[in-house]
């Protein structure tokens, strides 16, 4: 309970703003370049949501424009009046020293970056190159004009707003692109979310997951003391929090999805592990209350917690559903009980012949 405390009073207080760390973008994004080197290569990346003043997204991916090959990035923000979560709010010189910069303007209107050549002329392409101007609208990713560019793009980076998450990826998915972004882990189970997992059109992604992801927040951001001792702990001080069940949404491929679990029999599982394997009250299904205790001599489906998809072999294990209420959707099966006592949602699985 205490991982989802930070993340429940982000919705209460409409919080949306939090600020990827630049080494957690830097481990994700490795994963994708070591599978393959030229995943970006002659590509058009979009980061909406992002605002280089604050945002980690558009500096790390201008500082490797050359070194991945892009075509072009383009990042867009959110005007500071259309901001659910309002700041005492300061231009930077990023903004003032541009003859562009307009104070009215920067209020109500969103900004857009973009980055495809060399414009000062000293021989390379870099964050140094980057141009913006006003969008004409707030910047919301649901405009015309922001999915004007997502058709532009080939692929989309960010940190959505929490409170947006399963309409942000519907919007990806309706533009049919590749991307990378991160949510709450138990937005696994939505009924916008699930089938996509289970028919492979979605997967976590390679790093982050099932671990503390520290934030930034604005100035001022509600935060419990819990949770900044917790990121000062992992080296953060001063406007950061972490959230303990955030993870990486993703369709771009990572080697780490096909490396197969390594299991042990069932018999030797309630051996070493002491653990045991009840069936539920109302389904033919074993309960394996660790993916380390999938026994690999068992055929039958088996409910597993949803950590199993940060490892998930999509060659070793096929997702038949998931038991969370049993309404939710089709894929919902059922509400999983253990002598009449409930169980936190899991995901259903069986071993591939």
């Amino acid at each position: 309970m205490a991982k989802n405390s930070n993340l429940g009073q982000a919705k209460a207080a409409k919080n949306d703003e939090f600020y990827t760390q630049y080494a957690d973008i830097q481990k994700e994004v490795n994963a994708y370049i070591e599978y393959n080197p030229d995943v970006f290569r002659g590509k058009t990346i979009l980061l909406p949501c992002d605002d280089p003043e604050w945002s980690n997204f558009t500096k790390f991916f201008a500082q490797n424009f050359e070194f991945f090959g892009l075509k072009k990035l383009i990042s867009t923000s959110y005007a500071i009046e259309s901001k659910k979560y309002k700041t005492d709010w300061q231009p930077t010189l990023f903004e003032t020293e541009n003859p562009l910069y307009n104070v009215d303007k920067t209020r109500v209107k969103g900004k857009i970056f973009t980055l495809d050549h060399d414009t000062n002329a000293n021989g390379r392409i870099d964050i140094d190159d980057l141009q913006w101007n006003y969008l004409e609208g707030d910047g919301d990713f649901r405009s015309a004009e922001v999915t004007a560019l997502r058709d532009e793009a080939d692929i989309i980076i960010t940190n959505p707003p929490f409170s947006l998450f399963r309409e942000f990826l519907a919007w990806i998915m309706e533009g049919k692109k590749q991307f990378a972004i991160i949510g709450n882990s138990n937005s696994i189970t939505y009924k916008e979310v699930f089938p996509l997992i289970k028919e492979n059109k979605v997967w976590i992604g390679a790093t982050g997951n099932g671990t503390d992801m520290v934030f930034g927040v604005p100035e001022g951001a509600k935060v419990a003391e819990s949770d900044r001792a917790k990121a000062a702990r992992l080296g953060y001080i001063g406007n950061y929090t972490r959230l303990g069940n955030s993870c990486w949404f993703t369709n771009i491929e990572h080697g780490r999805r096909y490396k197969p679990l390594q299991l042990m029999t069932m018999q030797d599982n309630i051996r070493f592990n002491k653990t045991e394997y009840p069936y539920y009250d109302n389904y033919d299904v074993i309960e394996v209350s660790k993916r380390s205790y999938i026994p690999s001599d068992y055929d039958g489906i088996m409910g597993v917690p949803i950590s199993f998809l940060e490892q998930y072999c999509p060659e070793q294990f096929e997702i038949v559903g998931c038991a969370n209420h049993g309404k939710d959707n089709q894929y919902d099966l059922f509400a999983p009980t253990i002598q009449g006592k409930g169980i936190f949602k899991r995901i259903l699985i069986r071993k591939k012949q």
